[in-house]
């Protein structure tokens, strides 16, 4: 048996954190041997649905779509029963585009061919979300469907004029920097305060100085809060034994990968919080969770 964990497709954001995660689990001799599951049509609205079917024990989901899952909101049919168990990272989903092309601001998209995700990833939606907060319709842009790395490809050769990209550092990113010197479009303050209005889950990040080749003062962006998430049906001890190893690794974890980077002011927050961050849209932490953080002296209850 092993305890099955559903990430992203390989390279992306969630397999990447789950390779550091399971280095961390791996030493936690009550656990049984961790397997990483990669996503092939969408990251976290896939893992939800594997949650629900029984075929994962553990997964990476932005915290919009655990919010979707609960509600039984689209893309869900019907209300899924997942539990949240630790915050992973906050990072920021971003729109991309070429050094050399005449796009600044996001608004900027209008007229323009933007790859935007696989149909049936969950940042597709979050994206198309974001351009709606901003007035950009359907028919105010063409949508091009493709997965991160064949996006970023796209941009390259000027199939497409931007891409909508996932929090760094990431494989496609670093690599598409490499290729071609890229922009990061801007957010004027208004429309980060409308795109927060329409995915309330979302919150405001800075994207640093440096963070990527060319990026040479601090700008404002939104940031997506990234869970690991459990089914209610998932064993309490297994659980526990999760969140301790998280809460007492989240140092070497930030250390091993800058994905990770934040986790410990992340728990820092939860602790403060009293684990509120983690408890949203009628979404409660799973029991063995609750167990775990109670111990820790972050909430009282057992």
């Amino acid at each position: 048996m092993n305890l099955r964990i559903g990430t992203s497709e390989i390279g992306g954001t969630f397999y990447t954190q789950a390779l550091a995660l399971k280095n961390i689990l791996k030493n936690v001799r009550s656990l049984p041997p961790v397997a990483i599951i990669e996503s092939t049509a969408g990251a976290s609205i896939e893992n939800a649905l594997r949650l629900e079917a029984g075929e994962l024990d553990l997964a990476f989901i932005s915290a919009p779509w655990v919010s979707a899952a609960k509600k039984g909101v689209a893309p869900f049919a019907t209300s899924l029963d997942l539990k949240t168990v630790a915050p992973m990272n906050l990072g920021p989903n971003f729109f991309v585009a070429r050094a050399d092309s005449d796009l600044h601001m996001v608004r900027d998209l209008r007229g323009r061919r933007l790859a935007i995700g696989l149909p049936t990833s969950g940042m597709t939606p979050h994206a198309e979300a974001v351009l709606q907060a901003l007035g950009i319709g359907d028919n105010d842009i063409t949508k091009v469907h493709v997965g991160f790395a064949e996006g970023a490809r796209r941009l390259i050769s000027g199939e497409v004029d931007a891409q909508y990209q996932r929090p760094i550092p990431n494989e496609v990113m670093t690599d598409l920097c490499r290729k071609t010197p890229v922009r990061v479009l801007r957010f004027d303050p208004h429309e980060i305060d409308a795109a927060l209005q329409a995915i309330p889950c979302d919150q405001p990040v800075t994207m640093k100085a440096g963070a990527l080749p060319g990026l040479d003062e601090d700008i404002s962006q939104l940031g997506v809060l990234n869970l690991l998430v459990a089914h209610r049906r998932a064993e309490d001890e297994i659980v526990r034994l999760v969140v301790e190893a998280i809460l007492g690794k989240a140092a070497t974890l930030a250390e091993t990968l800058p994905l990770f980077a934040d986790l410990p002011e992340l728990l820092a927050t939860t602790a403060l919080q009293r684990c509120a961050s983690l408890e949203f849209d009628g979404v409660t932490l799973h029991p063995g969770a609750a167990r775990a953080y109670a111990a820790a002296g972050y909430i009282n209850r057992p």
